[in-house]
């Protein structure tokens, strides 16, 4: 079984368990540790426990898989989950939104959940630049910070100056 598969199958074992805004973040290239994050939300411990217990017993039951990791408990309200390289994280909204992965992996793409949706075009490189040497025109000193200071000048020549009665 190939990690994207792997990723997939464990995103769709986490939604079969209700879990809430499930991505696949594409790490290749971008992370040492890991080829895909799959990121899951559990709204309660209980959910935490039980899309933990759905991934486990499915990748262990269908795909003769079982994680090379298991890390977290469910005080610390994110659990992790390793298979090969990918890195299951099952989190609760708060420690998701604390965390932020999505914003620290910024740069990853997201692959589809299902085969049956094709994946992002890959982004295209932008073109170089070639180098155009072009001629600076001068620009001749702007007034407006000469008329600003010409009042600072009169404001001190007035108080410099006797008062007339």
């Amino acid at each position: 079984m190939e990690d994207l598969e792997i990723a997939r199958a464990c995103a769709l074992y986490a939604d079969d368990k209700k879990a809430e805004n499930i991505r696949i973040l594409d790490l290749r290239g971008l992370s040492p540790i890991s080829d895909y994050f799959v990121l899951v939300t559990a709204m309660s411990t209980p959910q935490l426990r039980a899309v933990r217990d759905e991934i486990v017993e499915r990748m262990r039951d269908e795909h003769a898989t079982p994680p090379d990791v298991k890390d977290g408990n469910f005080e610390s309200q994110w659990i992790i989950l390793v298979y090969g390289s990918v890195m299951v994280h099952i989190l609760t909204p708060e420690k998701r939104e604390f965390y932020a992965l999505e914003e620290l992996w910024g740069d990853a793409p997201e692959m589809a959940l299902n085969l049956d949706v094709p994946e992002p075009e890959p982004k295209p490189e932008p073109a170089k630049k070639v180098a155009v040497k072009k001629t600076a025109a001068k620009k001749a000193p702007a007034k407006k910070a000469a008329a600003k200071k010409a009042p600072a000048k009169k404001a001190a020549a007035k108080k410099a100056a006797p008062k007339k009665k």
